[in-house]
């Protein structure tokens, strides 16, 4: 699903300045001025549609652990798991994001591989989140993913991803980058239901692209009552549910 490329000499800056998929571990992932910001905007998301620190996560093209930096010492030990192809930006992330001690404490999975294969039992996840994964795949890498997530998600999971809204879908085959690719709502709301998700358009804000989410049958949808995730639902939902 990924392109694999070669490892190549990186340096130990921020990245800015240099074009997305330039061979810098920030940079390779999208623009390097957006990278705490995309880090922010993703783990601000998912908290605020009910994740803990309890749920076990799936991260679909962790790349550097632009978001794998927050997520990772936020989750219970052994609770992420990472799919990247390109190994060179995880071992990047752990030297320059988060550290070997982290990777000791917190026990994170990684499958450096674009499918799942490499997990023989279901990994029975509560969330997954595919940032910028599906403005890269054709419809059949995608329904190859929702194929396999079906079978390692809880019927209570949800799948967070992004992807390009448009009034035509692109209809070429493989793994699109550093370019992007496109999509009718429609189109992907029809293909996720083939695996049992239904697609819901969030109003969470992205630089470029749209927020969605897939959920099983048995997600719970209180935190998006009226349309918008908040986190003031959040604490009270927590509140409410706490024993006097």
């Amino acid at each position: 699903m990924f392109s694999r490329f070669k490892r190549k000499v990186v340096t130990t800056d921020t990245g800015i300045g240099l074009a997305p998929g330039s061979e810098h571990y920030r940079a390779y992932v999208g623009p390097a001025e957006d990278y705490d910001l995309v880090s922010a905007m993703v783990f601000n998301l998912l908290t605020c549609a009910g994740l803990r620190q309890h749920h076990t996560l799936l991260d679909v093209g962790c790349g550097s652990l632009r978001l794998g930096r927050l997520l990772i010492p936020y989750l219970n030990a052994g609770h992420y798991v990472g799919a990247e192809p390109n190994r060179w930006l995880i071992e990047q992330g752990i030297t320059q994001e988060i550290g070997r001690d982290m990777v000791a404490i917190k026990r994170p999975r990684f499958t450096y591989a674009a499918d799942l294969k490499a997990f023989k039992s279901p990994l029975e996840l509560d969330y997954v989140v595919a940032q910028s994964i599906f403005s890269h795949t054709s419809l059949t890498l995608m329904r190859d993913w929702l194929s396999e997530l079906a079978q390692h998600m809880k019927p209570s999971g949800a799948l967070f991803a992004t992807f390009l809204v448009s009034d035509e879908d692109f209809t070429g085959e493989g793994w699109i980058y550093p370019g992007c690719v496109a999509f009718r709502t429609d189109t992907v709301a029809a293909l996720a239901a083939e695996y049992g998700f239904e697609l819901m358009m969030l109003d969470w804000s992205h630089p470029r692209q749209r927020w969605a989410l897939f959920a099983r049958p048995e997600f719970d949808r209180a935190l998006l009552e009226g349309g918008t995730l908040h986190w003031n639902r959040v604490v009270s939902q927590a509140l409410s549910r706490q024993i006097p």
